[in-house]
């Protein structure tokens, strides 16, 4: 799958203007593509500058990759005993980075826009793709950031 997602990151003829498409409330995701067989759906997600995505972990295994601008990804920790994840550190995701990870809370993590320039990723989730706005993303809560 990495290599995929950087072969198919590198075509600057990958997306069609009207799926660079952002909304104002939030970062836009644009069906690309879905399995007939439901087995994975493929979509581009667009950031405006300081959008972000909730601290989650995934119902499913997810691969992503930056196609324009860079995104920040902080990763989390799920902690028992305080019943809600714990930041334990971000790291800048820029144009061609590719990451994946596997379904479950041992991959939390929340991915963000903190720059002032639009960005644009390509994920592929292991979902149908009528599932991939209710079937991805288990949203968790996150301790208060300490300042």
């Amino acid at each position: 799958m990495r290599i995929a997602l950087a072969q198919a990151v590198a075509d600057p003829t990958l997306l069609k203007p009207g799926q660079r498409e952002a909304s104002l409330e939030n970062y836009r995701r644009h069906l690309l593509a879905a399995d007939p067989q439901g087995r994975y759906a493929i979509a581009a997600l667009v950031w405006l500058p300081h959008q972000a995505s909730p601290v989650h972990a995934h119902q499913t295994w997810c691969g992503y990759a930056v196609i324009d601008g860079a995104l920040s990804e902080t990763v989390f920790e799920w902690d028992d005993t305080q019943d809600c994840a714990m930041a334990t550190r971000s790291q800048a995701r820029t144009r061609g980075a590719v990451s994946f990870v596997r379904g479950g809370r041992g991959s939390i993590h929340r991915l963000g826009n903190s720059s002032d320039a639009p960005a644009v990723s390509l994920h592929v989730y292991g979902v149908p793709g009528a599932h991939i706005g209710t079937h991805v993303n288990d949203v968790v809560r996150a301790a208060p950031a300490l300042v």
